[in-house]
């Protein structure tokens, strides 16, 4: 029978709690042949003249995130033997969308014009001569690894222990783009912050610990 057990051991048994409102993201470009240089220039067609100063404020309007997770697919056997059911693993599942949602800033709508455009420069669309309001306009998708990018990481820190040594666990997404921009309703009732939600795939994550956790 388990013992009775103090508040003062139970705090020191259970230790400090992650908090859910301390992590970063930091968002990277499509790369061509280890290049940014066309996806820019497709942003430029657009009107999107990306800083650096804009990239890192992209990263810090992000107001919500996820930790993305992973499951493990099994076989299962039945007639190995006699009442017995097992299961073997066989491959590991990755979840296949992650969804971040943005403030949007008034000044240039950053937020919403940079993942327009990234998603004209998936569906080919980002040629400023093509004539998109032509009826007889057809998507021309480019190839993934012009549009994908292998950069995009979230960090999940805590704020009094986060250092270049602290503890910290950074989730590295390979071969990540948006494919969806929800829908942000406007009305004329009492004035909101308008949030922009955008749903990221990728193929796999990589899960990096800090130094102090290895």
């Amino acid at each position: 029978m388990a013992g009775v057990v103090s508040i003062d051991r139970f705090k020191s048994l259970l230790g400090r709690p992650s908090l859910t409102s301390q992590y970063y993201l930091e968002l990277s470009l499509p790369q061509t042949d280890g290049s940014d240089a066309g996806f820019k220039s497709a942003l430029s067609a657009k009107g999107v003249e990306l800083s650096s100063g804009d990239q890192e404020n992209l990263n810090l309007y992000c107001t919500e995130a996820s930790l993305p997770g992973s499951s493990i697919a099994t076989l299962e056997q039945t007639s190995d033997r006699t009442g017995v059911t097992e299961r073997h693993a066989h491959r590991r599942v990755f979840d296949d969308r992650i969804d971040f949602t943005f403030y949007v800033d008034a000044e240039k709508y950053l937020v919403i014009n940079f993942f327009e455009a990234w998603i004209d420069y998936i569906t080919g669309s980002s040629d400023a001569t093509i004539d998109q309001d032509n009826p007889t306009y057809f998507y021309r998708m480019n190839y993934p690894d012009d549009y994908t990018c292998s950069g995009m990481k979230i960090t999940k820190f805590e704020s009094d222990t986060y250092t270049k040594t602290g503890n910290s666990l950074t989730y590295n997404f390979i071969k990540a783009f948006p494919i969806a921009i929800n829908s942000m309703p406007v009305s004329y009732d009492s004035s909101q912050l308008l949030k922009c939600t955008v749903s990221m795939t990728y193929i796999r994550y990589t899960l990096t610990p800090s130094e102090t956790l290895k």
